[in-house]
């Protein structure tokens, strides 16, 4: 029977492709040196022409500074989110509204262009994903990213006031009031302040920022949000508490020998100085009370931000440690928030933490020390649930849907661990290509884990595609967990920066917009005031300002010339007027260095100094129309005090006979736009709201028409053939937009199983 679905399922696949024509099954498995097994696995990975993937992972993109967006179980790539660094295709840091953006992201006053994100996390209600924010951090320059899912696009960028590295973003609490960044190396806290490194014990700091999110306006509230002082450990990653753990948080820490290398002064490297002891800590913090306190005006002012110091922190009892094995990683807390689970990299074993044993240490005052900064320990037998020896390398756990069961990536090993984390058993292990480092599985740090897929982020692909020069792509390996037993399905190369963590969640949780309402600037949500409707474009020139104000729409720019003096400071607002989705515009002036990427509805500045005459082209540079390259018109920069020496402009050489051809082609046109409107009308179409977009914007183009009828035929009368034919192919042009947008709206209605109305 299994066979038989195989054959089944490969054998449509050729057909679709028409190789069954030439090749059977067992030709196709042989000649490529398939198995059966391999059939299965792309069996389990096909999504058919026309479907969509049952999830969507944000991938941290490293060094890129971006987020990538792809599907499971595809593994197809949808999109990069710009976040931190200007990407061309989006316009993104070419234009004057994402420029806002990306300054906001600026440190002592300095552009950042580059940045290196690493963990990304999804908006969390009552503990589940909501799929409406995305946070991603950068490790490199301490910053904090805001991404709306409603158009996937970043929105703000927050610096962290009091650090100069962090790796321990971002994490979200249950209900996303807090997103938590722990500082990696430690520093002083105050700004441009200097201190040897023989101060280190003194002078040099960790710590944890709880950033305050404002779910309403979809911004972090800087003046909301607190840290808190830790030692100068390296602070790593955290999560935050849920159900019955929820008001704590945990980060975990590497270094806390608190050791300083400099072998160019000959002595060992900070890697051995680093982990020499057999455990680090693990910070347990009340962050609810901490809150309190800064609310109480316990918090000491750093670089004008709010720190809870730590004898504040000592004092109150809301900061703990307790040991776990040495060079930690991950610290992940249970769907149930009973448990939390810590693995050391260089200890074969995971950790599991009981929450409830913490807190009755905590409340019978039960520690074994207190750290070289007064900081309560609880013993580690105090707090253990469990531990398991898993492997070599153990860094980070993710949840399944089934009750108990946990993967764990084992770098050393190169493997991926099932285990049990209840019972305290190893249920299973698979290899993965190559040094895994985190893992992900749908929905796993959430209360309710979607379970079905695990993928293994691989730091190493070596020799598993082909060779492509020194630097290889990242190998993102899908895995099957729906069974007792993991099976790999599928390779796939990331060859953009190194994507360090991911996070997926259901398709269906995401609602994203597919046009803005006209006139919206995107990055801040609100009316841009440079947005125009159509007829109202116009040119204001003050002094040597120009201010444009311009529309897009299939297959014009207007205006189509714009005319400045050398020296002049030209600004540009562009509106796309388009309302049937995927109808994005592109725009860029030639050698000005600028571009902006405008969605339907959306409205967009660029602005440049025309600091050199001469003519330079403008044109749409996304591909929109059949008439996308007569989408287009010239800058004009002249000379100061120039005055023009003709009067008209170039002609061309049109007869009558062409302006009678060009009315048959009108008439012709109108009849098959008629013919699509009598069926579109005959159906259920406005049940179909993406149709109904397109309908308006069908509409709305042929409504242009109307204006220039008269024209032509007044031209015609003066015998002016090639005016007379020029506005009559206006119409035409206009015609050509309704009937794509008509037909579009007729193929999706047929497709989507439209109903005849009575």
């Amino acid at each position: 029977m299994q066979r038989w679905r195989l054959a089944t399922v490969a054998g449509a696949a050729l057909i679709a492709t028409g190789a069954f024509a030439s090749d059977s099954l067992q030709d196709v498995m042989k000649n490529r040196g398939l198995s059966q097994q391999d059939l299965l696995a792309a069996a389990k990975t096909y999504v058919p022409t026309g479907k969509r993937d049952e999830f969507v992972t944000f991938s941290s993109g490293g060094q890129s500074g971006q987020v990538i967006v792809y599907g499971v179980p595809s593994m197809r790539i949808l999109k990069y989110v710009a976040v931190f660094t200007p990407e061309p295709w989006q316009g993104y840091g070419y234009d004057e509204n994402s420029k806002a953006v990306l300054k906001q992201g600026r440190i002592d006053g300095k552009d950042i262009t580059w940045g290196d994100t690493h963990h990304p996390a999804i908006s969390e209600t009552n503990g589940e994903y909501d799929g409406q924010f995305l946070f991603i951090n950068d490790k490199a320059n301490p910053r904090i990213a805001v991404i709306d899912l409603r158009d996937f696009e970043t929105k703000q960028i927050v610096v962290n006031p009091i650090f100069k590295s962090e790796h321990g973003g971002t994490f979200v609490s249950p209900n996303t009031d807090y997103i938590i960044e722990a500082a990696q190396y430690a520093a002083p806290l105050e700004n441009k302040k200097f201190y040897p490194l023989e101060e280190f014990n003194e002078k040099y700091r960790g710590g944890v920022t709880y950033w305050k999110f404002d779910r309403k306006a979809g911004r972090i509230d800087e003046k909301k949000s607190f840290s808190l002082e830790l030692p100068p450990y390296s602070q790593d990653l955290s999560d935050f508490g849920k159900g019955p753990s929820d008001g704590w948080s945990f980060t975990n820490s590497f270094c806390s020998e608190r050791y300083v290398g400099g072998i160019e002064k000959g002595r060992p490297p900070y890697e051995a100085g680093c982990s020499a002891k057999d455990t680090d800590y693990l910070h347990v913090v009340n962050w609810k009370r901490a809150a309190e306190l800064v609310a109480a005006g316990k918090a000491k002012k750093i670089n004008g931000h709010d720190v809870i110091m730590m004898d504040t922190a000592i004092k109150e009892g809301i900061l703990f440690l307790i040991p776990e094995p040495k060079s930690p990683h991950g610290v992940d807390v249970t769907p149930d928030g009973k448990l939390l689970v810590v693995a050391g990299k260089l200890d074969t074993h995971v950790s599991v933490y009981s929450f409830e044993k913490i807190q009755a240490a905590i409340k019978a005052g039960k520690f074994e020390s207190k750290d070289p900064y007064g900081i309560p320990v609880i013993a580690m037998k105090d707090a253990l649930h469990t531990q398991v020896s898993l492997g070599l390398g153990p860094l980070h756990t993710q949840y399944d849907s089934k009750s108990c069961v946990a993967y764990t990536s084992l770098y050393v090993d190169s493997q991926v661990a099932k285990w049990n984390y209840c019972e305290g058993k190893v249920l299973d292990k698979i290899s993965v290509h190559y040094n895994i480092g985190h893992l992900m599985a749908m929905e796993g740090d959430s209360t309710k884990p979607g379970g079905k897929y695990l993928v293994a982020l691989n730091k190493l692909a070596i020799d598993r595609f082909v060779p492509v020069g020194p630097l290889h792509p990242q190998n993102h390996q899908l895995i099957d967990i729906s069974g007792d037993k993991m099976q790999l399905l599928y390779d796939m190369p990331l060859p953009l920066g190194e994507p360090h963590y991911a996070v997926s969640i259901a398709a269906n949780k995401l609602k994203p917009a597919v046009r803005y309402k006209v006139g919206t600037d995107s990055r801040t949500d609100e009316k841009h005031p440079g947005a125009v409707k159509a007829g109202e474009e116009k040119t204001v020139k003050k002094g040597n300002k120009v201010e444009v104000f311009g529309t897009l729409i299939r297959s014009h720019i207007t205006p189509e010339t714009i005319e400045v003096e050398v020296g002049d400071e030209v600004t540009i607002h562009l509106t796309n007027l388009e309302r049937a989705q995927d109808e994005t515009h592109g725009f860029t002036v030639s050698t000005y260095n600028t571009h902006a990427s405008i969605e339907p509805g959306k409205t967009v500045t660029v602005k440049f100094k025309a600091d050199k005459e001469g003519v330079y082209p403008y044109y749409c540079t996304e591909f929109c129309s059949a008439l996308h390259l007569e989408m287009q018109g010239y800058l004009l920069v002249k000379p100061k005090g120039w005055k023009p020496t003709k009067t008209n402009l170039a002609a061309g050489n049109y007869t009558e006979a062409d302006y009678k051809a060009t009315l048959k082609k009108v008439a012709d046109t109108q009849a098959v736009i008629d013919s699509v409107v009598a069926y579109i009308t005959s159906v259920n179409y406005k049940d179909f709201p993406e149709v109904v977009a397109m309908v308006d914007d069908a509409f709305d183009q042929l409504g242009k028409t109307k204006d220039l009828k008269p024209k032509h035929e007044a031209a015609a009368a003066k015998k002016d053939w090639e005016n007379a034919n020029l506005w009559a192919e206006q119409i035409w042009q206009y015609q050509v937009k309704t009937a794509d947008l008509g037909l579009r709206a007729k193929t999706f209605l047929e497709q989507n199983g439209a109903k005849k109305v009575k």
